[in-house]
């Protein structure tokens, strides 16, 4: 009888490299499935001042970190260590939320690339903005963050548009009747970007409602009144821009402003919508018998 053992020893070894193969494809697989969630972003994600849009941002960062060591280093850090800083580089598993939910944490946010938490640190409004200016490709853009001023271009961190404040009136312990003022000392374009109003309480009649109300086209979206807030989350916190504000369209003019209204030269006109209602005189069809199909 013929001896099959060299048989058996390659059959055997097809079998192992087999499994090893299967083995690695699979871990391979879970390693990249993970790659890819780390991958994509959260559009909760807030990023430096003069962040572009977040696609061509994405596009744009080559990760390298400068921004993350400018903002570290910057005179006005609080951390005399330089070991902290607004600014940081996301690494795995930073899209899992800490601190029994009080913050708010966007979800996913591609490797590598910058953000910044408000509730943790905020920016510290750099008038000479350092992580905008040592960016090297242009992800982070000094001329959305410069303005003119004596026929010169300065950077203005006013200009910054990292986002918007949101007040959440139902939790807002101002909007209770309480006082409390801590986002509008906070914020540091006071009387700009957060306003306080007066309004009458009817549950006291003797007492009043000072309450904060957000100015978007002025709010930078710093973060410091989310920092600041009482609350035990914040019940005034910062989103992407083209989240908590909506849009209007091109469509509505403000005819009280002269700018604005200057679009509407050499229009063709409004079009309006026909039917045979709307060809007949408002006298015509309105207060009669049948307007509301009664008998």
């Amino acid at each position: 009888m013929a001896d099959k053992g060299p048989v058996d020893k390659d059959r055997r070894k097809f079998f192992i490299r087999t499994l090893q193969g299967l083995g690695l494809a699979a871990l391979g697989g879970t390693v990249w499935g993970g790659h890819v969630a780390e991958a994509k972003y959260d559009e909760v994600v807030l990023r430096p001042p003069g962040a572009v849009p977040e696609e061509e941002f994405i596009k744009k960062c080559i990760k390298c970190g400068l921004c993350v060591e400018a903002c570290k280093n910057r005179e006005n850090n609080p951390d005399e260590t330089k070991q902290t800083a607004t600014l940081r580089l996301a690494a795995p598993g930073d899209h899992r939320p800490r601190g029994n939910g009080k913050y708010i944490y966007p979800k996913e946010v591609p490797l590598g690339t910058p953000y910044f938490v408000p509730r943790e640190i905020p920016c510290y409004m750099c008038e000479d903005i350092p992580c905008t200016v040592a960016c090297p490709t242009g992800a982070l853009d000094t001329e959305l963050v410069s303005s003119v001023k004596d026929g010169k271009k300065v950077l203005d961190i006013n200009k910054a548009r990292m986002g918007v404040a949101v007040v959440d009136l139902e939790h807002c312990i101002a909007y209770w009747g309480l006082q409390c003022d801590a986002c509008y000392r906070a914020c540091p374009l006071i009387d700009e970007a957060i306003k306080l109003e007066l309004k009458r309480n009817p549950r006291t009649g003797k007492h009043a409602f000072l309450l904060p109300v957000v100015y978007p086209d002025v709010c930078t979206g710093c973060g410091l009144c989310e920092l600041a807030c009482v609350t035990e989350k914040p019940a005034i916190f910062v989103l992407p821009r083209h989240l908590a504000l909506g849009e209007v369209g091109k469509h509505y003019i403000k005819g009280w402003e002269k700018k604005d209204e200057s679009r509407i030269k050499g229009s063709k006109g409004i079009e309006k919508t026909v039917t045979p209602r709307s060809e007949k005189k408002p006298e015509e069809y309105l207060n009669v018998e049948d307007l509301l199909d009664e008998e």
